[in-house]
């Protein structure tokens, strides 16, 4: 069993930083992890995945701003979000999916495990 705690959210002001981190607990070293944001009202999507072997993927509004990375040895994922926008405020969620390799990174229902949120906002 996986389980999934973020942290990292905040207030910022356009433009602003924040790095989420996302500690990663149970066996999940050769699982698809992911980052997934809500806005208000709308439904989930997919930000950013990573691969048990290191491929990373983002969604286009995000590329050259925000890098995913995994600490296998500190059971954390992690995403640094740069140059925020206000249209990023939203509640993002990690996420675990039990196999190693997706054909499509940001298809939510492949997501097996999930965290609680935490909520960026950005004015």
């Amino acid at each position: 069993h996986v389980q999934l705690v973020e942290s990292g959210g905040g207030s910022v002001q356009a433009g602003g930083t924040l790095r989420l981190s996302c500690t990663v607990s149970g066996y999940y070293s050769s699982y698809c992890l992911g980052w997934f944001c809500q806005p208000p009202g709308k439904e989930r999507e997919g930000v950013a995945a990573i691969y048990p072997g290191g491929s990373t993927y983002y969604a286009d509004s995000v590329k050259g701003r925000f890098t995913i990375s995994r600490s296998n040895a500190k059971n954390t994922l992690y995403l640094q979000m740069n140059n925020l926008k206000p249209e990023d405020a939203a509640m993002y969620y990690c996420a675990a999916a039990n196999v190693p390799y997706m054909l499509t990174p940001f298809l939510a229902s492949a997501y097996y495990y999930w965290g609680q949120g935490t909520q960026v906002t950005v004015s």
